[in-house]
C-alpha cells in the first residue's frame, strides 16, 4: 500500500535481542510463478516494456512430498523492472506448481534465495528441518546456464507463500526495452487473514516479527466507484526490498477479491513512481486499467502520497501497484 510511516506502530511481540535474520534472506533470488498459457502471460507483459527471455521446455526430477519422479514445464525469464519472476507453464507430472495451479489459479507460488553452496544449502534445510518445516519438493533442472538445484520447503500453509532455496546460475532475461516511464521496486506484497499469526509464523523460522499499522487512507476509488475499503498492514523490512502484509478490514477491495478468487498469497509487486497519474494513464492506454486507488497523510505535506493499483492480474494473475510520496 505504502511506505511506513514512523510513529504508527501496534504492539506486536518483539523479536529476541539482537536476532538477525540470515544474510541469504537479505536478497530475493526470484520469484516462481506458475501460468495457464504462457504465451498470453509473455504478451501481455511485453506490451508493457517487459520482454521474456524463452527458455523452451525444461525437464525437472526430483521429488514432490517425498515421492520421485520428473516433470515437463514451458518456462520463461523476465525482469519486471527488478523483480526477477520464472514463468513456468505446466506440461507433465505432478509437483508444487500444478497443484498450486489447480487449487489457486494463476500466481506467484515460491519467493526464491540462492545459497552459495551445497554444504550452505544442505545447512538450511536441515536448520528448517528443526523448526518442523518439510520438503515441499526437491528438484534439478539442466539449464544453458548450468544445473541448478531447487528446494521448495513446506511454509505456504502458515506463511502464505513457498520459501524457495536455489543453487547454481539460472540464464538472466534480456535487457528489454525501457519502459514509458521510470519504475523502483519497492515492495513485495501477500494478502492473508491474520497478520499476528503470519508473523508469529515467520518470527519461528528466524524473522523479524512484523510491524503493524492501521492508518485511514483518503481519496479511495474501488473499480471505478468511490471505496469504503479498510485494511491493516504488516511490514517486514529484513531485505533490499520491503514486504508489506495485507489484512482486509472493510470493502469491497482489490485484496478481498483476490481472497475469493485465489486464498492467501502473493498479490502484488509495487513501484515507486514519479509521475502516478502519467503512469497509470501510459497503462491504461495499453489497456490495463486502474482498479483501486486512495492516498494517505495530509496532502502536500512530508509523509502524504498515493497509490493505485493495475489490472496486470489479468496476464499471469498478479496485479501491480503504483507509489507516489510527497517529496
Amino acid at each position: 500500500m505504502r511506505p511506513l510511516a514512523a510513529g504508527l506502530l501496534l504492539a506486536v511481540p518483539a523479536a529476541p535481542t539482537g536476532a538477525e535474520v540470515a544474510n541469504l534472506y537479505r536478497q530475493v533470488e526470484s520469484v516462481h510463478w506458475v501460468v495457464r498459457d504462457l504465451d498470453r502471460v509473455k504478451a501481455g507483459w511485453a506490451r508493457l516494456g517487459f520482454p521474456a527471455q524463452d527458455l523452451g521446455e525444461v525437464k525437472a526430477a526430483g521429488t514432490w512430498h517425498g515421492q520421485a519422479g520428473s516433470s515437463r514445464f514451458r518456462v520463461a525469464r523476465a525482469n519486471l523492472a527488478g523483480a526477477k519472476v520464472v514463468w513456468l507453464q505446466p506440461v507433465e507430472g505432478e509437483n508444487a506448481f500444478s497443484e498450486y495451479l489447480a487449487r489457486h489459479g494463476e500466481g506467484v507460488v515460491s519467493i526464491n534465495y540462492s545459497v552459495g553452496s551445497r554444504e550452505a544449502l544442505d545447512a538450511e534445510v536441515s536448520r528448517l528441518q528443526g523448526l518442523g518445516v518439510g520438503v515441499l519438493q526437491r528438484g534439478e533442472v539442466a539449464t544453458p546456464g548450468g544445473r541448478l538445484t531447487v528446494v521448495h520447503m513446506d511454509t505456504a500453509g502458515e506463511g502464505k507463500y513457498v520459501l524457495g532455496l536455489v543453487l547454481g546460475a539460472a540464464p538472466l532475461p534480456g535487457a528489454g526495452t525501457p519502459t514509458p516511464f521510470p519504475l523502483k521496486l519497492s515492495q513485495y506484497a501477500l494478502v492473508v487473514r491474520s497478520l499476528e499469526k503470519v508473523s508469529a509464523y515467520w518470527q519461528k523460522l528466524g524473522f523479524p516479527a512484523m510491524e503493524i499499522t492501521h492508518e485511514p487512507l483518503s481519496d479511495l476509488v474501488y473499480r471505478g466507484q468511490p471505496g469504503r475499503f479498510d485494511q491493516k498492514l504488516g511490514w517486514h523490512r529484513h531485505g533490499t526490498v520491503t514486504w508489506e502484509w495485507i489484512e482486509p478490514l472493510a470493502g469491497p477491495t482489490v485484496y478481498e477479491d483476490y481472497l475469493k478468487e485465489h486464498g492467501e498469497g502473493f498479490h502484488h509487486f509495487a513501484y515507486d513512481v514519479e509521475d502516478i497519474d502519467a503512469a497509470t494513464a501510459a497503462w491504461e492506454a495499453l489497456g490495463v486499467p486502474t482498479v483501486q486507488s486512495g492516498g494517505w497523510g495530509e496532502k502536500g505535506r512530508q509523509g502524504s502520497g498515493r497509490f493505485a493499483y493495475a489490472a496486470t492480474d489479468a496476464f499471469g494473475g498478479v496485479t501491480t501497484e503504483f507509489l507516489w510520496s510527497f517529496r
